[in-house]
């Protein structure tokens, strides 16, 4: 993707503050061999490319006094409530310089699969992105996982599906994180919690006459024959 920055001259919280009130938003390009520079962008285009998917997660041709340069979106910083982009981070891209950020996970073909067509299951999506470290050339805007293969009680792992080339997964103390898992809804789990409640209460209902017929029975064995008279002389 490609934007157009324009150079800011002036910095500090009031100095960016007068900038919002025109419409821009201030920035800030790092890294590479060049120093920090301060650059501004127009904040409704900015506003509307922070809703694509590859404006986050892929190199972006960024146009600054009239020259182009890589460079990758770092931080943004957006109010709390109101829709206003405060400030944005972006990195210098070097070709020779491996990367380290986070990619989307698209799964597809769940539908197809024997969990969900015959086994009445749903996918529940445990991790949507993950950490990769790649060279800026092998950087994939998304990975792609095939779900067509999951099973009833199946759980797909890292280890399970195959990277990009040139792609390493960077996995920060599990080696093989769950990504999806295999759940059960509505099927033999639901008829067997609805047995097991019919059963109990059929158990409750046969207990009942009983457990009512005992107070009768013991109240028949505590009654007293009436006392006889005494005989008169």
């Amino acid at each position: 993707m490609k934007f157009v920055a324009f150079e800011r001259a002036k910095q500090g919280t009031g100095a960016s503050r007068r900038l919002r009130n025109t419409g821009k938003t201030p920035g800030i390009v790092y890294g590479g061999e060049g120093q920090p520079q301060l650059i501004e962008l127009d904040h409704n285009a900015l506003w509307h490319a922070l809703k694509k998917e590859a404006f986050h997660s892929t190199i972006l041709d960024m146009e600054l006094n009239g020259q182009a340069a890589k460079v990758l979106l770092r931080d943004v910083q957006v109010h709390p409530f109101k829709p206003l982009v405060l400030h944005i981070d972006f990195q210098r891209v070097d070709a020779k310089t491996r990367l380290h950020m986070k990619v989307p996970l698209h799964y597809v073909k769940a539908d197809e699969s024997q969990a969900v067509k015959f086994d009445n299951c749903v996918v529940n999506q445990v991790m949507s992105e993950i950490d990769i470290s790649c060279f800026p050339g092998d950087l994939p805007e998304f990975i792609e996982v095939d779900l067509s293969g999951l099973k009833k009680g199946m759980s797909l792992h890292l280890n399970d599906i195959t990277l990009p080339k040139g792609v390493t997964a960077v996995t920060r103390g599990k080696p093989n994180p769950v990504l999806v898992s295999v759940v059960v809804v509505g099927g033999e789990e639901a008829a067997e919690a609805g047995a097991a409640e019919a059963a109990a209460g059929a158990a409750g209902a046969a207990a009942a006459p009983a457990a009512a017929a005992e107070p009768k029975a013991a109240a028949k064995g505590d009654a007293k024959a009436p006392a006889k008279a005494p005989a008169k002389k």
